[in-house]
């Protein structure tokens, strides 16, 4: 027969005290005397005893498990995110479950579905490049979920987010291409999915602007992020007459992506083309051809501000009480390498 897991119960009958004794005991509530606290713990680990957890959970009202839904782990960039949401959950005591949308929409539904069915006390999400809305995210509120949104942001009223300027440092990395001597900057960016609040073009126009350099429509180009797509966007660009000298590129694995293309056309990196890139990742520090500089969008950071932010929203669920909607903007930086 399998051998029944010690209760609570099992403890206060051979001890002959009270159920209540016993769990005051174990949790050394001050109410309890010393000699008893001792005879408690003795014979609770004699017998192996451990917390029926889902009371515990109960009584708290919390199950100390957040969800984290992110596009892929492969990303160094948001490996560094997890090692920050990870270090805050540890503080609090919580654990963490990873789920990976791979850029589809319909796991990331799936992943959000199976993260409330598990009672996960609130969810971190950067949503994948297909997100086309976020319905899924939105009926977690019924549930009193807490959702915080990270780095891909929708674009989307009533929601809490933690991300980085990235118009200042877009404005910045195209006025450096400028001061370096290039006129015709192409800009490959990503899925329009991700491009809602359009801070990266916007910085791309306000630089041109400012010098008054002409925008050439036709050096903006877009990639879904695929090692074909971004080929084939590169080259768009490449087949122009009058091709552009540096291109401003969404990330730096694409702009991988795109310097490997450029290369196999024959051109030389940082003399017949030159790229700016976001997320300055570290594998770039070992690649023949990084881009020249790339803006630091501190993922770890992010990871720690939103999970942070979730903290509160949780503690504040327990307490009944209601949460503001917030909106933090961390500040980015250019990287010159």
């Amino acid at each position: 027969m399998e051998k029944k897991l010690p209760t609570i119960k099992e403890i206060a009958r051979r001890l002959n005290i009270s159920a209540s004794t016993v769990s005051r005991a174990l949790h050394d509530h001050p109410s309890i005397g010393l000699r008893t606290k001792m005879a408690v713990k003795k014979l609770a680990a004699e017998l192996n005893y451990e917390p029926n957890q889902t009371a515990i959970f109960f009584k708290q009202r919390k199950t100390f498990t957040i969800g984290l839904v992110l596009p892929n782990l492969r990303e160094e960039f948001f490996s560094a995110a997890i090692n920050g949401i990870e270090d805050v959950a540890l503080d609090h005591n919580y654990i963490v479950l990873i789920g990976q949308s791979h850029d589809d929409l319909a796991r990331e539904q799936k992943l959000v579905e199976t993260m409330k069915n598990h009672r996960v006390d609130g969810i971190l999400a950067s949503i994948s490049s297909s997100t086309t809305h976020i319905e899924h995210f939105e009926q977690m509120k019924n549930y009193d979920i807490p959702v915080v949104f990270f780095d891909r942001v929708p674009d989307a009223k009533d929601i809490h987010s933690v991300s980085c300027n990235l118009y200042d440092s877009s404005v910045e990395a195209v006025e450096w291409l400028i001061r370096n001597g290039h006129k015709r900057i192409g800009y490959l960016q990503g899925p329009p999915t991700l491009n809602m609040k359009h801070e990266r073009l916007d910085g791309y126009m306000e630089a041109h602007k400012k010098h008054k350099l002409p925008v050439d429509e036709s050096l903006i180009v877009s990639t879904n992020l695929s090692v074909e797509g971004t080929r084939s966007a590169v080259d768009a660009l490449l087949q122009l007459k009058k091709r552009p000298t540096a291109i401003l590129s969404f990330n730096d694995y694409v702009t991988l992506d795109a310097i490997q293309y450029a290369r196999q056309k024959k051109l030389a990196i940082n003399k017949d083309i030159c790229f700016v890139s976001y997320a300055n990742v570290p594998v770039t520090q070992y690649v023949e051809f990084p881009p020249l500089a790339s803006v630091e969008q501190f993922p770890y950071d992010q990871g720690v501000s939103a999970t942070e932010l979730l903290f509160r929203l949780i503690d504040k669920k327990v307490a009944g009480q209601e949460s503001p909607y917030e909106n933090i903007v961390l500040k980015s930086e250019l990287i010159i390498r």
